[in-house]
């Protein structure tokens, strides 16, 4: 009787997903519907832990991540979780195999958000290998379906492309970040005199970082492929946005793609993926 459990675990990672993400949501539905699950249940997982560090002000943050990390553990452990999320999630670790190495870092970098206000060239690396990469990796442990030759493959592939996902939702959230939680994430960077010829030495990088993310996913399974291209397209048009507007519109407002205008963007995604566009 546990599939109905099951089930209805699963349904509160998609409704999860829809309620946070209508681009992520969106994308899920251009993957393999056989992956739309798993990755419903990994997106759940990481968004829980997001919102303990971003959104609980008046709980002890400290505390429910700790407790947070040890439930994660006891789930994948027993097979079994009273929550959820959890419950989805330890589902996925078991069935792909999912390296605890990759739960970690990631646990990690939600831990150096609640300590961690301004971010050095090390500590920025670290917190996006853990915030972005590994979650990368976890998708893309999904994706593989169990062939570790074709993983390591696209690894590099995988982790360059969340980076640039990161790093562009640091640019979009920098008001937030800064004036309303206190974090600069990026290095050496004074958002008080943040300028034209520092938000185009970022965009650079980001830059430099999709390159290759697309030579990854012009190498995934072809089932997976539409699935990653559309969120490629959809941060390459926010990136674009982003790049048209003055550094100074950036730290004022957050800059955002309609919702009728992402829908343009995926059809233009599917058609270009059907004719081999890519």
């Amino acid at each position: 009787m546990k599939e109905l459990f099951d089930n209805v675990s699963i349904a509160t990672s998609r409704i999860t997903t829809k309620s946070y993400s209508t681009s992520f949501s969106l994308g899920i539905r251009f993957l393999n519907k056989r992956f739309h699950n798993p990755i419903y249940a990994i997106y759940g997982f990481v968004r829980f832990a997001d919102e303990i560090v971003d959104s609980f002000h008046e709980y002890n943050k400290a505390d429910l991540l700790r407790r947070f990390r040890e439930d994660t553990y006891r789930a994948i452990d027993e097979k079994i979780s009273l929550n959820p999320i959890l419950n989805s999630f330890q589902w996925v670790v078991n069935r792909y195999q999912i390296d605890r190495a990759l739960i970690d870092t990631f646990l990690d970098s939600m831990e150096m958000d609640l300590r961690q206000h301004q971010y050095d060239q090390n500590n920025y690396e670290k917190y996006i290998l853990g915030s972005a990469e590994v979650v990368g990796l976890m998708c893309l442990k999904v994706f593989v379906e169990g062939d570790e030759e074709k993983y390591a493959s696209l690894k590099y592939y995988a982790m360059r492309l969340g980076a640039a996902f990161q790093k562009i939702n640091f640019l979009r959230d920098m008001q937030a970040d800064y004036k309303e939680m206190g974090r600069t994430y990026f290095p050496n960077v004074d958002l008080n005199e943040f300028n034209e010829s520092v938000k185009k030495e970022i965009e650079i990088d980001i830059e430099k970082d999709f390159a290759d993310g697309l030579a990854g996913i012009k190498m995934l399974p072809k089932s997976a492929r539409l699935g990653v291209y559309v969120a490629y397209v959809y941060y390459s048009r926010l990136l674009q946005k982003i790049k048209q507007v003055k550094s100074s519109r950036v730290m004022q407002e957050r800059i955002r793609i309609p919702d009728k205008n992402k829908y343009a963007l995926f059809l233009g995604s599917y058609i270009r993926h059907s004719f081999n566009l890519l």
